[in-house]
């Protein structure tokens, strides 16, 4: 299996343990990711709001540039690299002034757009594409008695929920007990973290963040396992701020690829949770070894 892979600023920035855990899994697993050459800024979600030509012309060009690489499908891990890549494609399909605008501006860089890359997440990928018989084959140290809360966010399947439910999806849910772990119920699982509120309106952000790890702290959770790198920001770099003003509910957020690379018998620093400033709690050994009193 082959793709193109759109890593976006966030998995070379802040978010670069979700790379470093996603290339090793879905090599370990076949799957071929290409990095787009000369990619840029998707624009985030805040572009499309500020100037709608010129964030569909920045889009636009990676997916132009996906398309003129093989036409691919396009593996997008950024939940807003995801929404916005995605956006722009129902854009131009449904508004054909802006989509003639932007084959304008694409063709000064002789490229061109049909709109038949198809964006993908990781996850849609894993479950669908790779599939979950074939991933549990590949676990060799199970997550057994792990409680996990699968946090998917706003953007991943809302509002294109191109593969799994808008208001309840389970893919993360069936992948973590594939991996062996303990779904834990967690009804906030696509409620807003946040997002860049956490830094313009700290009022109104932080308050978004305890309450999901409030919610994971009640449901006893062990860690909470995410998909985008904003949200993993959010839910684990604030807690001093939380526990100043809320109290202490301590979790610790992984993404949903470090604990598949746990469970593939991955070192926790080949993964990259050495980067969380909340620690998740060392795995129990796969192989007790008995103790001095209990030696015959």
């Amino acid at each position: 299996m082959n793709y193109s892979y759109f890593p976006g600023c966030s998995l070379k920035g802040l978010g670069r343990a979700y790379e470093e855990s996603l290339i090793p899994v879905m090599r370990h697993l076949g799957v071929e990711m290409t990095e787009l050459p000369d990619w840029n800024c998707c624009g985030a979600t805040a572009y499309m709001s500020v100037d709608e030509r010129q964030a569909s012309i920045l889009a636009a060009r990676n997916l132009a540039i996906a398309e003129k690489a093989g036409g691919q499908d396009l593996l997008t891990p950024c939940s807003a690299c995801y929404l916005v890549l995605n956006k722009t494609k129902h854009y131009l399909r449904e508004t054909p002034a802006m989509r003639a605008e932007v084959q304008q501006a694409l063709s000064r860089a002789h490229l061109d757009y049909s709109g038949n890359t198809k964006v993908r997440h990781p996850l849609d990928v894993l479950v669908n594409d790779v599939g979950l018989d074939a991933i549990r084959e590949k676990v060799v140290r199970p997550l057994t008695g792990l409680k996990v809360a699968p946090y998917y966010g706003c953007q991943l399947v809302r509002p294109y929920s191109t593969f799994d439910d808008a208001w309840n999806p389970t893919s993360m849910d069936r992948l973590m007990t594939t991996l062996g772990a303990e779904v834990v119920h967690y009804p906030l699982k696509t409620k807003c973290c946040g997002a860049s509120l956490t830094g313009t309106v700290p009022e109104a952000g932080l308050r978004l963040t305890y309450i999901l790890l409030l919610e994971a702290v009640r449901r006893k959770a062990d860690v909470i396992s995410t998909v985008c790198p904003l949200c993993q920001f959010n839910l684990d770099a604030y807690h001093g701020q939380i526990e100043r003003r809320w109290g202490k509910v301590r979790v610790a957020t992984v993404y949903f690829t470090q604990l598949m690379g746990l469970a593939f018998g991955m070192s926790p620093r080949e993964l990259g949770l050495n980067r969380n400033f909340i620690p998740m709690a060392p795995l129990p050994p796969l192989h007790a070894q008995p103790s001095e009193s209990s030696t015959p």
